[in-house]
């Protein structure tokens, strides 16, 4: 990955973090070469303090770290986009985020995407999904038919109530 740093006289970029999970922008801060590569090195997240002039690793105060997952370049090599997962809370104000969002995801099937494959990978004992995995891919399917024809009773009385 090469960043273009001398495109500014101070050699910074923008680093855009965002949840790896929710997907939501957390915080904004800049980096020089010196953070990227501590950035790269330690997988947590590592600024240059344009205020203090000095390198600062989000979460060595609060201990609420970001943690790496994944590194992206625009297309002008001069803007990074971190995808990490949060330790807590960002901001140092005790938001989510530094732009007062909370941290949820606004997808709901996202989120269910999310559930599933949890109970697929760590297998809980007394999960319907896990009992569902564990009978195999034909009650999967049944139960989903069965999902789909609720559904789809609910949208026609939905569509008869409005009419």
């Amino acid at each position: 990955m090469k960043i273009d740093f001398g495109k500014s006289a101070d050699g910074l970029v923008p680093a855009i973090v965002q949840d790896a999970r929710t997907r939501k922008i957390l915080m904004l801060g800049y980096m020089n070469s010196e953070a990227f590569e501590l950035t790269e090195k330690t997988r947590k997240v590592t600024f240059f303090s344009r205020s203090r002039q000095t390198l600062w690793t989000k979460g060595e105060t609060s201990r609420n770290f970001l943690d790496v997952e994944e590194i992206l370049l625009d297309c002008d090599a001069d803007t990074i986009l971190i995808k990490a997962s949060p330790s807590g809370t960002v901001c140092h104000t005790g938001a989510d985020t530094c732009f007062d969002e909370k941290n949820e995801s606004d997808n709901f099937l996202f989120e269910l995407e999310n559930v599933i494959k949890e109970r697929k990978q760590n297998p809980r004992e007394h999960s319907y999904t896990t009992k569902l995995f564990n009978q195999g891919i034909n009650k999967i399917a049944q139960k989903m038919l069965s999902g789909v024809r609720y559904l789809r009773i609910a949208e026609l009385i939905c569509s008869a109530v409005r009419d």
